[in-house]
């Protein structure tokens, strides 16, 4: 099950690092992952926070990975592709990484071509609340 799903945003109490971390494979291609919420005045780091692409997945064509909000599904980074290296991958979008409102992260695995038999990848997510 995991921490911090369904529950109210996690807040360990002080203003140091935390994190979300999410373990995706071919299972979970094509659904919107929930990650976690993170709470309202939270600042995403976002040079900490992307994917680790530990085995590449190996679609015919194209896998890519968007990560963002129950809202918008790549708000954070937009079509990372998961398919041409194992390698950390950092968020890309140039948006504001102050989160104003208690907030539920997702992460999307798509694919072009045969189906990908293999492949997995961890997102991680830091940020500092505002305590």
């Amino acid at each position: 099950m995991g921490l911090n799903r369904n529950l109210p945003a996690r807040d360990a109490g002080y203003q140091n690092v935390q994190y979300i971390r999410k373990t995706l494979g071919v299972s979970d291609m094509g659904k919107v992952v929930k990650l976690g919420t993170i709470p309202a005045g939270a600042l995403i780091l976002k040079p900490q926070s992307g994917v680790q692409v530990n085995t590449v997945f190996n679609s015919a064509t194209t896998t890519v990975l968007d990560i963002g909000s129950a809202a918008d599904g790549d708000l954070y980074a937009t079509d990372l592709d998961v398919k041409t290296a194992a390698a950390f991958l950092p968020l890309d979008e140039a948006v504001s990484m102050l989160v104003t409102a208690d907030t539920e992260l997702t992460a999307t695995l798509a694919e072009t071509g045969a189906a990908a038999t293999a492949g997995s990848a961890v997102v991680v997510i830091a940020f500092l609340p505002n305590n």
